[in-house]
């Protein structure tokens, strides 16, 4: 599906992470892309040639129109098979690459082919592996594992040596990249988050005086994977001493949600907490309104879109006291320590009491600064540096 008209530079972007089944990633990538597609539109920088890994995934990213008329937008569409993490990733990419005859290509993650030799620009989400180590983050056999957990470092440092520019969301995660391989610290670009379309709209639909008068139940909302570094175990604990709250686990299934079920079973909390599996935004919304917060435990994150996501909802967001929340967050969060269920408490405490109104205000307010359109403009101004360097 070939656009004919002529565009100055061919920029491809590898999407086969786009869309809501790789999370948060699966945002990024579908919101750069979206984004992207209507400045092209508007100034016509490049022809885009975008790699998805089927037919569905396309459909959902793009939607029909920009699917169905790929001329129209400056679009190739290639249908790439190829799972992330895979050799068959690093052995037929680079071939496939070349053939699309990209004058640049963005990798929106630190997997890219290492025989690529094309010009590069990267996105470096966080750097959990290189601080997240060890059987007690992982389902794979040893063997397997630490074979693995080479093979990615030997990929992150090849990444970040060939990148032309590497994208991260946060100041935070900048300075990680940067303890890492300290030799990329002037390439590193700081493109924060957004919002996705269904929270932008909720932000002009509705008015703090008026969700403050809706009636919210005694529950907490976690959305997000399950894995260790995440901290769920911090609320099970908890919940010990809130009989009257329910937790309510929003995200799709994955590897940890068996073990995360064993934890319940083992804190006596399983009245007390339910799996709902994937919730559309817009059911999300309805959901973060009608509960008391929402909870961020996690030991380590990238960016915490989620608690932005919640605040753009009108709700309250409970958040541990690590550093990427505070500059995400800054003072629209209540801050606990990750490893103190006594602490989490307290500040769940400060919620209840707190004027909720001006909470919803304040929120409803500052989840405007964090729009897909500027992360976008700021990415297509890295693309046509290097384009122009050339």
């Amino acid at each position: 599906m070939t656009s004919t008209n002529k565009t100055r530079y061919r920029l491809g972007i590898d999407c086969r992470l786009a869309g809501s089944d790789n999370a948060g990633i699966g945002r990024y990538c579908e919101n750069l892309v979206r984004e992207t597609i209507k400045i092209n539109q508007e100034k016509h920088l490049f022809h885009l040639v975008l790699f998805f890994r089927n037919l569905n995934q396309a459909k959902e990213v793009l939607g029909v129109d920009y699917y169905q008329n790929p001329a129209k937008y400056h679009l190739t569409i290639e249908l790439v098979d190829i799972r992330h993490y895979s050799l068959k990733e690093q052995l037929c990419l680079p071939k496939i690459y070349r053939r699309a005859q990209l004058d640049l290509l963005h990798v929106p993650h630190f997997n890219i082919p290492v025989f690529y030799r094309g010009n590069l620009v990267i996105t470096i989400h966080d750097l959990l592996w290189h601080q997240q180590k060890g059987m007690q983050v992982t389902t794979l056999k040893p063997l397997v594992y630490y074979a693995k957990y080479l093979a990615y470092l030997m990929v992150v440092r090849l990444a970040v040596k060939r990148a032309k520019f590497i994208l991260v969301p946060a100041h935070t995660i900048k300075d990680t990249v940067c303890h890492y391989y300290p030799q990329v610290k002037d390439k590193i670009i700081v493109t924060k988050e957004g919002i996705a379309e269904p929270y932008q709209n909720n932000l002009n639909l509705v008015s703090a005086k008026k969700l403050a008068k809706k009636r919210i139940k005694k529950q907490l909302v976690y959305t997000g994977s399950l894995y260790p570094h995440k901290n769920i175990v911090l609320v099970l604990k908890a919940l010990k001493k809130l009989p009257k709250y329910q937790l309510l686990v929003v995200g799709s299934r994955d590897v940890f949600q068996t073990q995360v079920r064993k934890l319940v079973a083992r804190y006596k909390v399983k009245r007390q907490v339910k799996f709902l599996g994937y919730v559309p935004d817009q059911k999300l919304i309805k959901l973060y309104q009608e509960s008391l917060a929402v909870v961020q435990p996690s030991l380590s994150e990238g960016f915490g879109l989620t608690g932005i996501e919640a605040m753009a909802s009108g709700t309250a967001v409970l958040a541990s006291d690590i550093p990427i929340f505070h500059e995400i967050y800054q003072d629209h969060a209540f801050y606990f320590d990750p490893k103190d269920p006594t602490s989490f408490l307290s500040a769940l405490e400060k919620v209840e009491f707190a004027e909720r109104e001006s909470i919803i205000a304040n929120n409803l307010t500052f989840a405007k600064n964090y729009r897909w359109q500027d992360l976008a403009e700021l990415s297509c101004r890295v693309y046509l540096t290097v384009l122009q360097s050339n």
